[in-house]
């Protein structure tokens, strides 16, 4: 009798599997495995992004230096392909300065080392001065000079193209092998030099989500990259992303760490529309 309870039961679990999810978290929506570490925090839901990214989008233009990006993704495109390694090195420059600093930086860079055996080749002291202008020169030369010895070593040459083969999850782990590299840099690299659905989290982004509720308030920068990447659709991504990004440059209403004070201001004098859409959803 034990034993025919026993097949029985088999047999339902074979017509009624049981699903591996976490009941009440969301549908992941990355191609990466990365585990959301809020999965009962419901926000954002897919109509929400598609809400703020109409908002947004009518507000703000992406901008056309990162637009070009996106029409790398077209079969058609006639838009001359940036290498993954000026990528990735443009990237480290962008950190902590300005885009006209960083811009200016790269193409000091570039003019005065014609290939990157060259920069490898170079004095610290004379890639630190190319860099100057873009501050932070020697942490960032440092991080350029190991990004370069580093391939060398591993792959007989200065060049990333073989990223392009590898899955989102090989290429994370590929990177983050060179010291200074870090998950916002990797980011930026997938999303915009590897065309794939990732959703990078800078400064502005970071404190949009944290005021829209997007993510707990205890969250890192760390974790609301985690948790978004799981709960922004992927088609999404790239054009919400650019918005954002946008609009923590040009909204520092919504960007503040003073909290609920400038969450008041913004609100009182209803010209945030961002926020507007925050008030109701709350």
């Amino acid at each position: 009798m034990e034993k025919i309870r026993k097949r029985k039961q088999v047999e339902r679990e074979q017509q009624h599997p049981k699903s591996k999810s976490v009941r009440g978290s969301p549908k992941p929506t990355t191609t990466t495995t990365g585990k959301d570490p809020y999965p009962f925090h419901t926000r954002p839901d897919p109509q929400e992004c598609q809400a703020i990214r109409d908002i947004l989008l009518s507000l703000h233009a992406i901008p056309p230096e990162l637009a070009k990006y996106r029409e790398l993704k077209s079969p058609n495109d006639t838009v001359q392909q940036e290498t993954v390694l000026d990528g990735l090195v443009r990237t480290v420059l962008s950190q902590n300065t300005t885009e006209t600093n960083s811009q200016r930086a790269f193409d000091s860079l570039k003019a005065s080392f014609p290939t990157w055996e060259h920069v490898l080749r170079a004095e610290s002291k004379d890639l630190e001065n190319a860099i100057r202008c873009g501050g932070l020169a020697p942490t960032k030369a440092s991080c350029i000079k190991n990004v370069l010895r580093l391939l060398v070593e591993k792959r007989g040459k200065l060049c990333l193209e073989y990223l392009r083969d590898l899955s989102i999850d090989e290429i994370k782990a590929e990177l983050s092998l060179f010291k200074g590299i870090g998950p916002k840099t990797v980011a930026c690299v997938l999303m915009f030099n590897l065309q794939l659905d990732d959703f990078p989290v800078d400064t502005h982004i970071f404190e949009i989500a944290k005021t829209m509720g997007w993510v707990p308030a205890v969250a890192d920068r760390n974790k609301t990259y985690l948790h978004l990447n799981q709960r922004i659709p992927n088609e999404l991504k790239f054009e919400l992303n650019c918005l954002l990004y946008t609009h923590g440059k040009l909204c520092r209403k919504c960007t503040s760490k003073r909290g609920n004070l400038q969450l008041k201001k913004c609100n009182d004098n209803n010209s945030c529309p961002l926020l507007d859409y925050y008030k109701e959803s709350n």
